[in-house]
């Protein structure tokens, strides 16, 4: 029976909306994900609103202008107000992915594939920002010279696929499930993958206002989100891909489920929702051999330990 004066179930609790906003949205950001798909944040009393940032507004301003409780970003947004002088309007509370989780997909599969046949080819790419910073500095620890790359900008990840699909570049850089498409549609063959040259770092985070972390429904956030991150790697990707599925219209269920074992394989998602003070000083790494850094930040000014 329904209660006509709330439109509830009689008996059932009244959920608290909560309003998420991604920056990109993509398969790997399951964890984020599934709190929705998975009823982790329904079970803790909430209701899930979500919404990607417009092309070129950051989602920390969706913090600010209090349309979003919390928004999917990175540790290195931090970076550019302290770099300023000024300290950052929100903090980075849980992680979301401990690696890079983008691909090197080429057109021709290589079982023989080595970073080296990257000098001299035309890489498809991004121009700027986290995925160019982190892409650079995985060449450097390849050994080869990110100069020789001729590298194909043509702006956010629909328009790299796009240029991809039509013959531009020999190799495209991408995260999933992206390249499991192109692979299932026969356009292209992953050859590589960039977070293992990095290692465990700061990829992508959860960040939030301070005051918002000391509220009721950050400490049921965490709550539900905490056991995402056991799920995301106990459940089989199949099981996490058909409760996803509807985020991804566009994408074939077992290209997901495929795109997600691959993750699960690379160990971003791992268990604990903490940022580790390693994991930071691997990403300050990053951008300070990309001379994005006046000076090495300490973990206090950008993150902050999620609600107890």
């Amino acid at each position: 029976m329904h209660d006509p004066q709330t439109g509830h179930a009689q008996g059932e609790a009244r959920l608290e909306k909560i309003r998420i906003q991604f920056t990109l949205f993509s398969a790997f950001y399951s964890p984020l994900i599934s709190t929705m798909s998975g009823g982790f944040l329904k079970a803790e009393g909430l209701d899930p609103e979500w919404s990607v940032s417009p092309p070129g507004v950051s989602a920390i301003r969706s913090l600010q202008d209090g349309t979003a409780h919390v928004v999917q970003s990175a540790l290195s947004q931090g970076f550019g107000p302290l770099n300023e002088g000024r300290t950052p309007p929100v903090v980075h509370f849980a992680q979301v992915n401990e690696m890079d989780g983008f691909f090197l997909t080429a057109r021709q599969a290589d079982p023989a594939f080595a970073w080296k046949k990257l000098e001299g080819a035309e890489v498809v790419t991004f121009k700027g920002g986290q995925p160019h910073a982190m892409f650079k500095y995985a060449c450097h620890k390849a050994g080869i010279d990110y100069g020789k790359l001729k590298l194909v900008c043509p702006g956010g990840p629909a328009d790299i696929d796009k240029a991809f699909r039509e013959g531009q570049g020999q190799y495209v850089h991408q995260q999933g499930p992206f390249p499991q498409q192109l692979q299932a549609d026969g356009v292209g063959h992953v050859v590589a993958q960039v977070g293992p040259l990095i290692g465990p770092c700061g990829f992508s985070s959860l960040a939030a206002t301070r005051e918002w972390l000391k509220t009721d429904m950050a400490k049921a956030f965490i709550r539900a989100y905490r056991k995402t991150r056991v799920y995301m790697n106990e459940a089989p990707a199949a099981e996490v891909a058909k409760a996803e599925k509807p985020y991804f219209p566009r994408i074939d269920e077992k290209v997901l489920a495929d795109c997600i074992a691959t993750y699960q394989k690379l160990g971003c998602w791992t268990p604990h929702v903490e940022i580790t003070p390693a994991a930071y000083e691997r990403t300050l790494d990053v951008f300070e051999y990309n001379g994005q850094l006046k000076q090495r930040y300490p973990y206090e000014q950008v993150c902050a330990r999620p609600p107890a």
